[in-house]
């Protein structure tokens, strides 16, 4: 199963060493459709079924033979890879395509602006960075009415219009506070009437007072909401995104803090939006008088979601939750940023996973699958009604947008898109086989697992905490269960797959669309393997071990 090298491990070691007790360092040397293969004792090729799928990396499967053909005459013809700073059509194609894609699924006529990049996480990032451009722009526009109209106010005041006494109770200023001292000086007079209050002197206190209050309000941080479950990769800032606290905890000091809202909860988000709410006092001249108007001020960044949960354990947001994070977000003007990086691409049936939920982005994240299993690439797609043009100035990439990562991502949509979506229907139907056969093991063995969930080929199986197990190995093994199952499945089945990454206990399942009746019924031995031997607290069977300690 491993290559024997006398060079020293120095790529992550430890993460190998931690493979190895599992059973799970493997060396594969092929890969086709859902099978990756590795040479046995007398090198043969020895099969496994792929389950994990590049973690949602591979729709069409390990070197679709469409795109790997492709692929090679790319290659053969000297397509450029490095032209920055040059014309890329080929990447405006890919744009469009995404855009009519888009423009079908959300049911609007609005185009989506494209920035490409070469990972999730760097995807999800990038449409961050943009939305802290929009906020800081639109931050400073603010500013600037906020002085104008002061400026405006002021000079109404001096010209003797009254200030409306409820402009002074809102701010919370005593409009005869200082005034005895500046009249004296300057030899103004004031008074307060049933009208409102009139001189200088009162207003310049008011004055001070909302632009200190301003100052303190415009001059907050950006807020960040995110749900609890979510994960949105684990760069400098994508990572304060995941709610997983081993991977978030280490590195809180490098970038602004989210706020983590529970799914499925209005409650909590109205909560969280109404407590980081930020307002501003705006001075305005109506018919002579001075009053204070109230607006929001932009301290919210974005709402940064996934429509099906991957790493927080394959959970799909309910319709209802997803149109009320539209609404709410939609009122404090909060844009949304939907992070499609493992759901997207039609993995759970539809081009975008949001759309069935009626969900509409202010920015989508795409990667993955637009590689098509062999090329590097994401893309962050912008609504052109907030998309600053100044970003592309600020942000870039070497290897972002080459000419042969966009070749294959517009062959990609190509093949999702052919023959009326026949590609979308494939993983609807397979999907459907692969959930009734979870749902038929959940069923049969109810006090080994948990939960079935999920959309399309996009499917978690959870067991339940096995802490309490009969079995010492077993109890040992509940921390990190799903890995220990899939080193058994591996051992035993010849199946791949993982548990995802901050749900320890949820195995996942995302093959291509090609998945087979002999890969599911394969896949079913193994699970009902797996939970006859929990049942039975059987470590030894479960762990490989000679005993159960």
């Amino acid at each position: 199963m491993n290559s024997v090298s006398a060079d020293p491990q120095l790529a992550e070691p430890y993460l190998l060493g931690w493979l190895a007790s599992l059973g799970l360092d493997i060396d594969y040397v092929r890969a086709e459709g859902n099978t990756l293969y590795y040479l046995g004792a007398s090198g043969e090729e020895i099969p496994v079924a792929d389950f994990a799928g590049g973690y949602g990396s591979l729709i069409l499967g390990h070197n679709h033979p469409e795109i790997t053909e492709y692929a090679r005459q790319l290659l053969a013809s000297q397509t450029p890879v490095h032209a920055q700073f040059s014309r890329h059509p080929y990447a405006n194609d890919v744009a469009v395509a995404l855009n009519r894609i888009l423009q079908r699924e959300l049911g609007t006529e609005e185009n989506y602006s494209a920035i490409f990049a070469n990972t999730g996480a760097e995807a999800v990032e990038a449409a961050v960075k943009h939305a802290e451009l929009d906020r800081g722009l639109r931050l400073a526009a603010l500013r600037t009415l906020l002085d104008e109209n002061l400026a405006t106010a002021r000079a109404a005041v001096a010209a003797g219009a009254v200030v409306a006494a409820e402009a002074y109770r809102l701010v919370g200023v005593d409009p005869q506070a200082g005034t005895a001292g500046t009249a004296a000086e300057t030899g103004e007079t004031g008074g307060t009437g049933a009208a409102g209050v009139t001189g200088t002197a009162g207003f310049e206190v008011l004055a001070a007072a909302v632009v200190r209050h301003n100052a303190a309000q415009t001059g907050r941080p950006p807020v960040f909401l995110t749900l609890e479950g979510g994960f949105h990769g684990k760069l400098v800032g994508s990572v304060q995104l995941t709610h997983n606290e081993g991977y978030r905890t280490p590195f809180a000091a490098l970038a602004t803090a989210a706020r983590f809202i529970p799914p499925e909860s209005p409650q909590a988000l109205k909560a969280v939006l109404e407590s980081e709410r930020a307002t501003v006092f705006d001075l305005v001249v109506r018919d002579g008088t001075v009053t204070v108007a109230e607006r929001n001020s932009p301290v919210f960044c974005a709402f940064v979601l996934e429509p099906v949960q991957g790493e927080g354990g394959i959970r799909v947001l309910s319709e209802e939750f997803a149109q009320e994070i539209q609404r709410a977000c939609a009122e404090v003007d909060c844009p949304v940023i939907v992070d499609e990086v493992q759901s997207g691409m039609g993995r759970s049936g539809d081009f975008l996973a949001s759309a069935a939920l009626g969900l509409r982005g202010d920015y989508y994240a795409l990667a993955k699958s637009l590689g098509g299993g062999i090329a590097k690439t994401s893309v962050m797609l912008t609504r052109q009604s907030r998309y600053r043009s100044e970003f592309e100035l600020v942000h870039s990439s070497t290897f972002a947008k080459d000419a042969f990562s966009c070749f294959i991502s517009k062959k990609v949509l190509e093949i999702l898109e052919a023959d009326d979506g026949a590609a979308y229907r494939a993983v609807r139907e397979r999907g459907a086989k692969l959930l009734g056969m979870l749902e038929a093991v959940r069923a049969d063995f109810p006090d080994v697992v948990k939960d079935v969930r999920g959309r399309g080929l996009m499917l978690g199986l959870e067991f339940h905490d096995q802490s309490g197990s009969g079995s010492g190995a077993i109890r040992e093994a509940a921390p990190l269960l799903g890995y220990t199952v899939a080193g058994y499945l591996m051992r035993e089945h010849r199946i791949r797959t993982f548990p995802t990454a901050s749900a320890v206990n949820t195995l996942r399942f995302e093959p291509s669309l090609h998945l087979t009746d002999a890969e599911i019924d394969q896949l079913e031995r193994a699970l009902r393997g797996t939970a006859r031997l929990l049942r039975a607290h059987d470590g030894a069977g479960l762990t490989g071990t000679a005993t159960d300690a």
